[in-house]
């Protein structure tokens, strides 16, 4: 059971922290969404949490403290602090180049134009570097992403499926171009899939038993993992996809791929967890890499994980990729006070978010005018593409979770509004 606070006594007014749920039990009773959970803490200290509605409506179970959650992308930051470990023993550069851990990558080209099956590339202007594959800004993609041609390649090698092991993922990869020469733009991609499968060169061991051994038993995220156990299925929340104002059902906990171990353990976006074990992982970044007197990281290597990597300290809407089709619905996005352009006149779309940088596995908020949201700079965090968030505010001394199952993540604005209706409730 996770030990809550009284809100006051960190600062936070328990009467504005109730206006969470009463804006948010409203999306469950109108269907929208399933159950949610939402943790709040404040200065070592959890002070807020509620769920409501159901993790699996199938079966008429509820969320529960314990609910265990698929957090998709919310997997990135575990596999980026364990990228940084292996940096804080020696073990890599950021500005190695991928290709001392990966054969091939040194000979990527850039895709220049064409189609899937016929198009022309010329030379990458220099190498993927550990660091852009940190900050997406290597020139790799999504195949779910559906904006260019190079996403359907992806989709139709089946990059990250059942089928594949990392090393066969990796291997693959570096027989596809790139969106664009490395460092000069940026593109939400499999770049930290990468990174999982590098943790592994580095260390001869698989993704799943590095961050047991080195990040999930240390802070004690014991329901956190790859595959659920079977004595911990009844846990499991159903996983659902938005359908018109309501959703449907695209993933049942007793039938579900997560029951088994994966062939290829996706740093990317593979696992599950739940409240607790992400206040924990959240706690350590937030206490500067330690946690309970478990030392993950070094204070400075947080402090440098948290800073903006973009060149120029620009933010995201000046290294946006163009992409070359507007297939992607609106409102696809990080949920930071972002608007989403759609240049109608033609088949070009930008996907804008003013006053958010990136950082080494995550974004940083740079201005909260400029992003149009309530919260402070150097705010860091991510979500997962089932509508799960956290960020982590450093001069707050606070950080929040909220983890839900429905795909995609821009269904609703859920993530912003609870920035505001959580910041709002700070009153010292």
């Amino acid at each position: 059971m996770i030990e809550l606070a009284c809100p006051e006594s960190v600062g936070l007014s328990t009467d504005r922290l109730s206006r969470i749920a009463a804006h948010f039990d409203r999306y469950v009773d109108a269907g929208k969404i399933p159950g949610y959970l939402v943790l709040v803490a404040r200065r070592g200290k959890a002070v807020y949490l509620h769920r409501y509605g159901q993790r699996d409506v199938e079966a008429g179970t509820p969320v529960e403290e314990d609910t265990i959650f698929r957090i998709y992308s919310m997997t990135k930051p575990i596999t980026s602090v364990g990228l940084l470990m292996l940096y804080e023993r020696g073990l890599l550069h950021l500005d190695d180049p991928a290709s001392k851990f990966i054969p091939g990558f040194e000979r990527l080209e850039v895709f220049e134009s064409g189609d899937a099956q016929n198009y022309q590339t010329v030379p990458a202007k220099r190498e993927i570097s550990i660091r852009d594959l940190l900050t997406h800004t290597s020139g790799l993609t999504y195949g779910h992403l559906h904006a260019h041609p190079i996403d359907a390649m992806y989709r139709e090698r089946d990059l990250l499926g059942e089928r594949m092991t990392l090393a066969d993922f990796a291997r693959q990869l570096a027989e596809l171009p790139l969106l664009f020469s490395p460092g000069t733009r940026w593109n939400y991609s499999v770049a930290t899939d990468v990174l999982g499968h590098i943790i592994e060169v580095i260390t001869g061991r698989s993704l799943a038993r590095f961050f047991s051994d080195e990040i999930l038993a240390p802070l004690g995220m014991s329901d956190t993992g790859f595959s659920v156990a079977a004595d911990r299925v009844a846990r499991f929340a159903a996983n659902y996809e938005r359908d018109g104002a309501s959703f449907r059902l695209i993933d049942s906990p007793g039938a579900s791929a997560y029951l088994k171990e994966p062939t290829l353990c996706s740093g990317g976006g593979g696992l599950v967890s739940t409240a607790s074990d992400y206040l924990r992982f959240s706690q350590m970044l937030l206490n500067k890499g330690e946690l309970n007197g478990a030392r993950i990281l070094g204070r400075k290597t947080v402090e440098l994980m948290t800073c903006n990597h973009l060149p120029g300290n620009c933010d995201l809407s000046s290294m946006g990729y163009i992409l070359q089709s507007d297939d992607r619905a609106a409102g696809v996005g990080m949920g930071l006070g972002a608007r989403h352009n759609l240049r109608r006149g033609g088949l070009r779309a930008e996907t804008r978010h003013d006053g958010v940088g990136f950082g080494l596995g995550g974004y940083v908020l740079l201005d909260p005018a400029a992003a149009q949201i309530l919260s402070s700079p150097g705010e860091f965090g991510w979500g997962g593409a089932a509508s799960t968030t956290f960020w982590i505010d450093p001069q707050e001394e606070m950080t929040a979770i909220f983890l839900t199952q429905l795909m995609p993540s821009s269904s609703y604005s859920i993530r912003r509004e609870l920035r505001v209706l959580a910041n709002q409730a700070i009153v010292d």
